[in-house]
């Protein structure tokens, strides 16, 4: 539906009066998805000037939920995979990246939700200009508890897993745990999101069907969204059709 001017503004009401914040999830993921496809379709043969426009939508994505009620969200940005890319690239978003968690320190929006920022992945594969970036952030931003903002940047699924894994055969080997403790808590409590509710809700733009990899292990009862949108041109409108698709659906966690 491509609508505008007073239209867009009446629809947009209309949907804002179907949300109700008691209903909504708790925790939203988000797969950032279609910069790279935005950029060709307007004429830009450099994939970065997607991603530039990409990761300025993050922030006004953002508030819009936290103003809906979100209070966990979670955002793959970059995953393990992406490294592959052309090297041009890979840099230009690792610079997007150091600029914008370089921001965190003196965005009001940030200090007034109260919003703690993580990263999770390998954090070690990025520059190390970006894990100092990314420290100081976390650093700043470390005693707020209303809002969590996860950054899934040089991440994959698999490797969660992988590395959860190797953790608590250290933790065996050292003779700290059996395996007859190993048990879905546990397992939990290794992963990057130790200590986060799983995803209620997930939503992936561009209009790909697909999870690729994204929070594997949290994400086998979330509800899935998928947006016919790329990323860069998501409006406030799209956000709140995958809130009020959320709050229509029967959740039964496999009952």
């Amino acid at each position: 539906m491509n609508i505008t001017g007073p239209v867009y503004r009446l629809y947009e009401y209309w949907l804002s009066r179907q949300l109700r914040k008691e209903n909504a999830p708790r925790h939203v993921g988000i797969i950032l998805d279609g910069n790279r496809r935005y950029a060709r379709e307007h004429g830009s043969d450099a994939p970065w000037f997607g991603h530039r426009l990409g990761a300025q939508k993050v922030m006004q994505v953002l508030k819009i939920l936290w103003e809906a009620g979100v209070s966990v969200c979670t955002l793959y940005t970059f995953s393990v995979e992406n490294f592959q890319r052309n090297q041009e690239e890979v840099n230009e978003i690792m610079e997007i990246a150091k600029e914008k968690f370089g921001e965190v320190v003196g965005n009001p929006d940030v200090h007034r939700h109260q919003v703690r920022i993580k990263a999770i992945g390998r954090v070690d594969l990025l520059p190390e200009d970006v894990q100092r970036a990314i420290s100081i952030a976390e650093e700043e931003t470390a005693h707020y508890d209303r809002h969590i903002l996860n950054v899934a940047i040089g991440y994959s699924g698999r490797a969660e897993l992988v590395d959860a894994v190797k953790a608590i055969g250290e933790k065996i080997q050292a003779g700290d745990i059996v395996p007859s403790d190993i048990d879905e808590s546990l397992i939990e409590n290794h992963l990057y999101t130790e200590g986060t509710p799983d995803p209620d809700l997930i939503i992936r733009t561009s209009g790909e069907e697909r999870l690729s990899g994204f929070l594997l292990w949290q994400s086998a009862y979330s509800e899935l969204y998928f947006a016919q949108i790329y990323w860069p041109a998501v409006r406030r409108i799209d956000i709140w059709r995958a809130l009020r698709s959320y709050e229509r659906r029967q959740r039964r966690f496999g009952q």
